[in-house]
């Protein structure tokens, strides 16, 4: 390709500015604007025909009809959309008119380039005015979900900065039975709270179930502390409302939409979720995270570990017991969909795996917490994390020294349901323990103790981002 060739036969076509005539060649030389490009060409081609150098009013190019002028005032208008914003990486995106979309195929066809020679219209605008929008923030362009997005509509004449959400992962305790992972509107009334002109008597006019949520005591404080607009919170999984969550914590990742800040303090947003939730839930380890994080506390493959407080119809010899949980161990379970969830769930046999079954011998049995809160070496901390006569307050009706009850923590394959495999809900699990012992049996109250992934923990540091930008 000859360039000198190819201006001639740009300029020939009508006014054209320096601009679109440099992005023709965009792939020729570095370190130069289009404009610059196309500036040298015009003087050389200038000086070649030994011409007066006459560079036509840039608003009067026929191709981009004065649009590359307009680099820095949309800039201008970008910066402002997001004053008062906190964010380190942004990208620019263009929607040209369709006319100057034709006009920059028309200019190619009448040079006899290919239509994707050089550079088309809307990357140059996405350069140039990300260059102008990156000085005036000191923000950083990223092509991989940056914290704001820029969208510029010529033809509408209309900009549109779309903030991007921030996450933050942790790990939670729900200390107390009753409580929902997420709020749980009422199915009387939808959430209304009102039947026809009176309020809902199956909810007390509330619109939900419960009066409180892991997720009503976490994340509109994160929300609050990043002034965002809305937040979701997203769980590993999430257990029984009746039973709690103790030891390690179970992951979970806070997305709050639209923030304005976040390069957030997460050791005292900790201490802040904490205080609100008045030792309803705890959470701890918390860490600004990627996007990505939220498809990793969900997707990933995860074990639990759980403690069984049991109650069966009649004494139960220990002996026989703990013969039945080793013979529960190591053992792949069938389990029909449970009576209590098929309203929900599709009814099929799932099969999972029994890794390890302990029977305890009484809640003096049960061991102290200790070790870290994340990362391989939590998928051993089986450990109840709340004072000794806490926990006794929140087991009615179980008595340790009672030979219809017992203890047993049970460590299984995610979506091993542990009530069924206690009572065998009528023969939809097998084995369970109850059809071992030939005895009926229920699980009184429920911990889950640890929430770990199969072969890594969730808290991996790719996932994570640095405290400081």
């Amino acid at each position: 390709m000859d360039v000198l060739e190819v201006a001639a036969d740009a300029v020939a076509t009508g006014p054209v500015c320096d601009a679109c005539l440099g992005r023709l060649v965009a792939d020729r030389s570095f370190g130069l604007t289009n404009a610059d490009r196309g500036r040298s060409l015009r003087t050389a081609l200038a000086l070649a025909r030994d011409e007066p150098f006459e560079p036509p009013e840039p608003d009067d190019c026929w191709v981009c009809e004065g649009r590359c002028t307009e680099f820095d005032d949309w800039a201008d208008r970008a910066a402002a959309a997001v004053e008062g914003i906190a964010f380190d990486t942004y990208n620019v995106g263009t929607r040209p008119p369709p006319l100057i979309e034709e006009n920059d195929r028309f200019l190619r066809e009448e040079c006899g380039l290919e239509p994707d020679a050089g550079e088309a219209f809307n990357s140059e605008f996405n350069r140039e005015v990300g260059k102008r929008v990156g000085r005036l923030t000191d923000a950083e362009v990223s092509f991989d979900r940056p914290h704001v997005q820029f969208t510029i509509d010529l033809a509408e004449d209309r900009l549109d900065a779309k903030v991007n959400s921030a996450f933050v992962y942790g790990r939670y305790r729900k200390l107390e039975r009753d409580i929902p992972q997420t709020e749980w509107p009422c199915r009387e009334c939808h959430g209304s709270g009102r039947d026809g002109r009176e309020l809902c008597e199956h909810c007390g006019g509330t619109g939900y179930l419960y009066e409180h949520s892991v997720e009503e005591y976490v994340a509109p404080i994160v929300e609050d502390v990043m002034d965002g607009t809305e937040s979701v919170f997203h769980g590993a999984g999430r257990e029984d409302v009746d039973a709690r969550m103790l030891g390690t914590g179970r992951p979970f990742v806070v997305e709050v939409e639209e923030p304005r800040r976040r390069r957030v303090d997460v050791e005292r947003l900790e201490s802040d979720v904490n205080a609100f939730a008045e030792g309803a839930v705890e959470v701890e380890g918390l860490r600004l995270a990627t996007y990505e994080m939220v498809e990793r506390v969900k997707q990933l493959d995860a074990s639990k570990r759980y403690r069984a407080f049991v109650a069966f119809d009649e004494a139960v010899d220990p002996e026989a017991l703990r013969a039945a949980a080793t013979e529960l161990e190591g053992s792949t379970i069938e389990q029909y969909t449970p009576n209590r969830v098929d309203h929900r769930r599709a009814n099929l046999t799932r099969e999972r795996e029994v890794y390890d079954v302990t029977v305890r011998e009484s809640l003096a049995d049960l061991p102290d917490r200790s070790g870290p809160t994340d990362g391989a070496s939590a998928d051993d901390t089986i450990d109840t994390d709340v004072p000794r006569s806490r926990a006794e307050e929140a087991l009615p009706g179980f008595d340790p020294d009672d030979p219809r009850h017992a203890i047993v923590d049970i460590h299984g394959e995610g979506g091993l349901y542990i009530k069924e495999l206690v009572s065998s809900d009528e023969g939809r699990t097998e084995p369970s323990l109850a059809g071992l012992l030939d005895v009926g049996a229920t699980v009184l109250h429920l911990d889950v103790l640890t929430v770990a992934g199969e072969e890594e923990p969730f808290a991996a540091d790719d996932y994570f981002l640095d405290p400081e930008p």
